[in-house]
This record gives structure tokens, C-alpha cells and sequence, in this order.
């Protein structure tokens, strides 16, 4: 027993936990003193969407897999609002990412499905693990203000997550709504939705391109993660920085960092040419055609 509980994050652990019964517990008497104010809807779903971009465009298809380029202000926008995702820094995410996808299904990978659905989830948030090994993040830490949020993090996570929200709300007498519902309930909301990715979007879905990992396409997932459900093609061409490629398919990560490219304020937009994309999709239909 004390070999196990020596094995927790603490800080992790119990923020994962207790955070949601905050949560509930909040909101109940958010609507016992004086009920959801209308406007503070509309403030969850404005911080729902600025964290939950801050992961996706940012941490995710900027930092991790520089996909695209963008101005220092979007860049600065990505690290407020994607670190009170409370998430960790870019610097901690990001190098444990781009772990995962180099050892994706294997020991090294920290999120690794293969040990199970909600280890991949959010249990491998809740144990320690080794992450000193940063050689692949050297290009970030040359970035001063990746460098900067993660010095900072905790004071700006904290600030921007819960004292933003509760400060706005305040200004039409709900700021007990805007810490609890559009600071406390969001966070654990944005949390599932971004380690669904983790979880589900390696269990079910189709393996659209490749078969060489467990990631899977879900459409269904993409439609809570802001895109990201595209994940078989993520890990088959992660270059790209659409997840959904075709007009139609739910990706409004893609159609965010798209409109900025016309304000001049993301560039170097990266696609993987449409013929290897097809060519890819072919073989794959092709091996499931011979397998079955």
C-alpha cells in the first residue's frame, strides 16, 4: 500500500478528483443563490472555446507539430488560454506528445493505450512518471515565451482559468457563476473532451490510412474535441494541420487557423500532398479487402 500511494501525483491526483465535485457542487449553488445568469452561458461557452483552441491549435498543431507558423500575438493568446486548460506548460506537453507519437503503442509512450482505456484517459496523469528526458523539445525552449508561460504557469493558469471568468461575470453580479460554472465546470469538461483523444479516439473509429497503430478516425469524437477526432490520419500525416481534410468533416481547429492565415496572422500552412493522402487511403482499403 505505501509502495502504491508513493507512485501518485499528488497534485494531479487530487485536482483530478475533487475538481468535478467542486464543479457540481458549485454550479447547485450557483443555481440555489440566484440562478445561471444568461450572460454567463455565453461567458462558459467564450472560455470553453479559447482554452479548448489553446490546446488544439496551439499546444497541439502549433507547438507540437509545428504544422503552421504564427504571429507572436496568436502565439501569446495559445499560451494564456491553452495553459489555464490546466493542462501543464507547452514545454510539459508538448515534450510528452511528441512522445507519444514517436513510441505510440509502445513502453515509452507515456499516454499508452495498450495499458489500458483509462490509464491512456487520465490515470497516467495521476502516477509519476520520468519525463526528464526533454531532447526532444529543444527548438521550444528557445522560444522566450514558452519559456515565460512555463516559468509562470501556475500563477497565469490560475489567473486566466478561474480570476478572468470570475472577474467578467462579476461585472453583471455573477461571479460566483463565472468561477464555478465558466471557470471550475469548463475545466473538467475541456479536460475530458482533450483526453478523449488520448482514450477513445484509440479505441474506436476506423483506421482509415494506416494499421500500424491503434489511433483510430472518429468523426463522433471530433465533434466534442474542436477536430481532433481525425486521429488516424493525425498520426499518418501529423505534418498536416488539418485533422478533418474535407470541407465538410467537423474540424474547427483547421478552419480557425485557415481564417487567421487570411488576417496575416498564422503562415506556412502545411498540407501533405492530396496524392499521398489517397494513395495511403488506397492501400488501406486494399489490406482490409485481403483480410477479409
Amino acid at each position: 500500500m505505501k509502495t502504491l500511494l508513493s507512485k501518485i501525483e499528488w497534485p494531479n491526483f487530487l485536482f483530478i478528483t475533487l475538481s468535478p465535485f467542486i464543479a457540481l457542487l458549485g454550479t447547485i449553488f450557483v443555481i440555489w443563490r440566484n440562478g445561471i445568469h444568461p450572460a454567463t452561458l455565453i461567458l462558459v461557452a467564450v472560455m470553453m472555446g479559447l482554452t479548448g483552441f489553446g490546446i488544439t491549435a496551439g499546444y497541439h498543431r502549433l507547438f507540437s507539430h509545428r504544422s503552421y507558423e504564427a504571429r507572436k500575438i496568436i502565439k501569446l493568446l495559445y499560451l494564456l488560454f491553452g495553459g489555464a486548460a490546466l493542462q501543464g506548460s507547452v514545454r510539459e506537453w508538448c515534450c510528452a506528445h511528441r512522445k507519444h507519437h514517436r513510441f505510440v503503442d509502445q513502453e515509452k509512450d507515456p499516454y499508452n493505450v495498450r495499458k489500458g482505456f483509462w490509464h491512456a484517459h487520465m490515470g497516467w496523469i495521476m502516477v509519476k512518471s520520468d519525463q526528464s528526458d526533454e531532447s526532444n523539445i529543444q527548438d521550444l525552449k528557445q522560444d522566450p515565451l514558452i519559456l515565460f508561460q512555463d516559468r509562470f504557469y501556475m500563477p497565469l493558469a490560475i489567473l486566466v482559468s478561474f480570476g478572468l471568468p470570475t472577474a467578467v461575470a462579476a461585472l453583471w453580479g455573477d461571479a460566483w457563476g463565472g468561477f464555478f460554472i465558466a471557470g471550475f465546470a469548463r475545466v473538467v469538461v475541456n479536460h475530458h473532451f482533450t483526453w478523449l483523444i488520448n482514450s477513445s479516439a484509440h479505441y474506436f473509429g476506423t483506421k482509415t490510412y494506416s494499421d500500424k497503430n491503434s489511433s483510430r478516425d472518429n468523426p463522433f469524437i471530433a465533434f466534442f474535441t474542436y477536430g481532433e477526432g481525425y486521429h488516424n490520419f493525425h498520426h499518418s500525416f501529423e505534418a498536416d494541420y488539418r485533422n478533418g481534410i474535407r470541407p465538410y468533416d467537423w474540424d474547427p481547429t483547421k478552419w480557425l487557423i485557415k481564417g487567421l492565415s487570411w488576417l496575416k496572422l498564422t503562415y506556412q500552412l502545411r498540407q501533405i500532398p492530396a496524392q499521398v493522402i489517397l494513395s495511403s487511403k488506397l492501400k488501406m482499403e486494399q489490406r482490409i479487402q485481403q483480410a477479409s
